[in-house]
């Protein structure tokens, strides 16, 4: 395929051919050659690929079946109330009712007793915006066992019984629940609408079934992008085309953090299986925690801070110096204004999902949605970085380097260049005439050489 007329940052060219999979060609005034497509962009503007670096796509494809019961869907403890109320209206009798998004700001903390007096008669699963926290109604409970049950991440109340609040248990409730009837053909058509054509896969603790069932989605061609999925070190890749294993996700929770030499023997495991890791950092103390485990254990080439909310200044040396990337989430500060002005003291803001200083301090930053946990749209995120407060703003070419990356190298920049992958993303306009980033400007979407979405002639 050959794309035409197109602008190229920093390239005197403005044609591309590739065949197969690898772009062939760079030039201008090419002609297509018998028997091949071609696009002509009229000057606009030609990007590698927009790759999202983190995401959830079991839990982004569940959400089209889930009831939203938090911010900016449902605000209130009355609203919370009416969206479970016609949910089980609406919904067949026994069938479980799934909401998703809920924040402590709508209705304060939620257990069974809570959801009991809203939805006693049907099995209701309510997840925390957060996606550490799943609350169970009693009739959930029973239903999956965990009346009965007394495993690490179940509350308790003061009588010791279960009070339905599960944390980190997905993969425990997962199995125990009717399984949500997801499309990831619906979530991969809407992505490609927005040029993104890979994703990396952050969800914790997939099995080998998982893996090999998200292999097995990409290789059916119900998902379009190229997946790089993180895993436990023992699973193995499912050697599926677009399809390959990233690093090891290691959550933490201020909770139960781990002992420091149990920090470090999880790491040396994964690091032994040739597996980086991906470190789930949201406060101070996890950063430094992890800080201080990587250095006792050893960096390998790969090995990553998911998110950094919080990154207090004498930090970013040790960042910059060891040059650990940071995948990060900018939109979440527009997102969740209200939570952080209520939670997050004056003095603490500074260190808050830091983007521009990040990058001026030579630490390298990439980004990923977090969908469904925060706005799918990778051009929300643009927005975000480009319109943030004046200390944390960065350019447009900027904001779009933070999707460019290698899947497996998220801040070392892709190229349109021959010899490069053809995963691309054609804008209608060339920069100059790009203002406020939206979805709208994508022209056309390139996936391993195979056009997913075009909206031009």
């Amino acid at each position: 395929m050959l794309i035409r007329n197109a602008t190229l940052s920093a390239s005197p060219h403005t044609d591309v051919r590739w065949r197969g999979g690898r772009i062939v060609e760079c030039g201008t005034g090419l002609r297509p050659l018998p028997g091949e497509d071609d696009l002509d962009a009229r000057g606009g503007w030609l990007l590698p690929g927009l790759h999202d670096h983190h995401l959830h796509l079991r839990a982004l494809a569940a959400q089209a079946g889930s009831v939203p019961v938090g911010p900016p869907h449902v605000r209130d403890a009355v609203a919370f109330a009416a969206a479970l109320s016609r949910a089980d209206a609406e919904l067949p009798a026994g069938q479980w009712i799934r909401g998703v998004g809920y924040h402590d700001s709508v209705a304060g903390p939620l257990d069974r007793t809570v959801l009991d007096r809203l939805v006693p008669d049907r099995p209701v699963r309510i997840q925390h915006r957060s996606g550490a926290l799943w609350v169970l109604n009693s009739r959930g409970c029973r239903e999956t066992g965990a009346l009965g049950c007394a495993l690490p991440g179940m509350e308790r109340d003061r009588r010791g019984e279960a009070n339905g609040r599960l944390w980190r248990l997905d993969s425990w409730l997962g199995a125990r629940v009717p399984p949500t009837s997801a499309d990831p053909a619906l979530i991969s058509a809407q992505a490609a609408a927005a040029g993104v054509t890979g994703y990396t896969d952050a969800t914790p603790g997939l099995s080998q079934q998982d893996v090999t069932a998200l292999a097995e989605a990409v290789a059916a061609g119900a998902i379009r992008q190229r997946v790089h999925c993180m895993a436990p070190p023992g699973v193995t890749d499912p050697g599926q085309q677009r399809f390959s294993l990233g690093p090891t996700k290691i959550l933490l929770d201020d909770t139960a953090l781990p002992s420091l030499p149990e920090f470090v023997e999880r790491i040396r495991a994964a690091h032994a299986a040739a597996r980086p890791v991906a470190v789930h950092c949201v406060t101070r103390v996890q950063l430094i925690l992890t800080i201080a485990a990587l250095d006792e254990a050893g960096l390998l080439a790969g090995d990553r801070i998911e998110h950094g909310a919080m990154v207090p200044a004498d930090l970013m040396e040790w960042l910059r110096r060891k040059h650990v990337p940071v995948v990060t989430q900018p939109h979440f500060p527009v997102e969740r204004a209200e939570q952080y002005a209520r939670e997050v003291a004056a003095e603490d803001r500074c260190d808050l999902w830091r983007l521009a200083s990040l990058l001026t301090a030579g630490v390298p930053v990439a980004a990923g949605t977090d969908a469904p946990f925060g706005d799918a749209d990778p051009w929300r995120v643009v927005r975000a970085a480009v319109e943030r407060e004046p200390a944390e703003r960065i350019s447009l070419p900027a904001a779009l380097a933070l999707f460019s990356g290698h899947p497996a190298r998220p801040t070392l920049p892709r190229a349109v260049a021959a010899g490069a992958v053809a995963d691309l993303t054609l804008l209608r306009v060339p920069p100059r005439e790009i203002g406020v980033p939206d979805r709208e400007l994508v022209a056309a979407t390139v996936v391993d050489g195979t056009a997913v979405y075009v909206a031009i002639d």
